[in-house]
């Protein structure tokens, strides 16, 4: 399961799920957001167009879309909610605004904009893409980090991350449900792996799953239906704040119920989970983006192993019952190590 050292790695191999197409004939398709710095947005979008074609089509000061993509639109934006915003009503503002209140905007957006700045990340956000195009995005990455693309371990406030948005093979509760079992079992190992940056870690943008809520998830009889599933779920995570946020994926499914428990207005549905854990490190020469997607695609091959999903499960849920997690026994102290030696071991389950 370790990184190959010869990898080639201006190619580097992306490994394939074991479903890469739906339930229904159709190819599945993943969204890739990168946060980045020492680019500004100008500067990112005249890339992307260089590297995809298009043309730009900005619709605010701080954000930007690129049309003409056959996979649909392209986002870059300074990644700031408020910001935006402002940007926006500059854009909309009737001509009939008073003076002195347009003045007063154009401060406090300014202050905003010069503290902002220095430590609020260049966003790249992909329209859900084919698996073959992940190559493209890898072409583009490297192209990112020859024009002076910085990741979260540049600076000490930086905090920026890679998220991918795989779309599920199927949407029965049954498959969504194996995948995130399998996801919890594995996340301690995923977390190693990413070697998640300390600021990222403090800011709380990713924060792991509560032990109770994982035992209750991966016990062997926990097959509830759609609703129970989602509302087990809401009641204990009501937040975008997860290592995997499911809650994009529920809100497609049954947006009342996520609504009325999540008043998060940047909660959008789609048929997708929303995996927040891997950092980005763009400016390493030997980073890419198959370190984040073949580690999820181990997330995937467990799910569609029902027997090996099983045996890890117990083996877990039986670990999350000893006193402190399996702590005092000698030799059993981590979980990551124990999941690892289950990837590399158990396959024929």
């Amino acid at each position: 399961m370790s990184r190959d050292a010869n990898e080639n790695l201006t190619t580097p191999r992306l490994a394939m799920p074991p479903q890469t197409h739906t339930t229904d004939g159709q190819p599945r398709l993943v969204g890739v957001e990168i946060e980045l710095g020492g680019l500004t947005l100008e500067q990112t979008a005249i890339l992307l167009i260089d590297h995809l074609g298009g043309e730009l089509s900005a619709s605010g000061d701080y954000e930007a879309t690129i049309r003409g993509d056959s996979a649909g639109d392209w986002r870059v934006e300074l990644d700031f909610e408020l910001l935006k915003e402002l940007g926006r009503r500059e854009r909309g503002r009737e001509a009939a605004e008073a003076p002195l209140e347009s003045l007063v905007k154009d401060g406090v957006e300014q202050m905003l904009k010069l503290v902002a700045e220095p430590v609020v990340p260049v966003e790249i956000v992909s329209p859900p893409l084919p698996f073959e195009r992940l190559k493209d995005f890898q072409a583009l990455i490297v192209r990112l980090r020859e024009a002076g693309a910085q990741g979260t371990g540049e600076n000490p406030i930086y905090a920026f991350g890679l998220h991918l948005n795989p779309q599920p093979p199927a949407l029965d509760t049954r498959t969504l449900l194996a995948t995130f079992k399998a996801f919890l079992c594995l996340a301690d190992w995923l977390r190693k792996r990413a070697k998640i940056d300390i600021t990222r870690r403090l800011t709380l943008f990713a924060e792991p799953f509560a032990k109770d809520y994982v035992r209750q998830v991966i016990a062997p009889d926990y097959w509830p239906d759609q609703a129970a599933f989602i509302e087990d779920y809401l009641s204990a995570n009501p937040t975008r704040n997860r290592e995997l946020d499911m809650l994009p994926l529920f809100a497609h499914l049954d947006d009342d119920r996520v609504r009325e428990r999540v008043s998060d207005t940047r909660v959008q549905a789609r048929p997708t989970f929303h995996y927040r854990l891997p950092n980005c490190e763009i400016d390493q020469p030997d980073w890419s983006l198959h370190h984040a997607w073949n580690d999820w695609v181990e997330v995937e091959r467990l799910a569609a192993e029902p027997k090996r999903l099983d045996a890890i499960c117990r083996a877990y849920h039986d670990r999350l019952e000893q006193p402190l997690g399996g702590l005092l026994n000698p030799g059993q102290d981590d979980w990551a190590q124990v999941a690892e030696q289950w990837l590399s071991t158990n396959r024929a389950l």
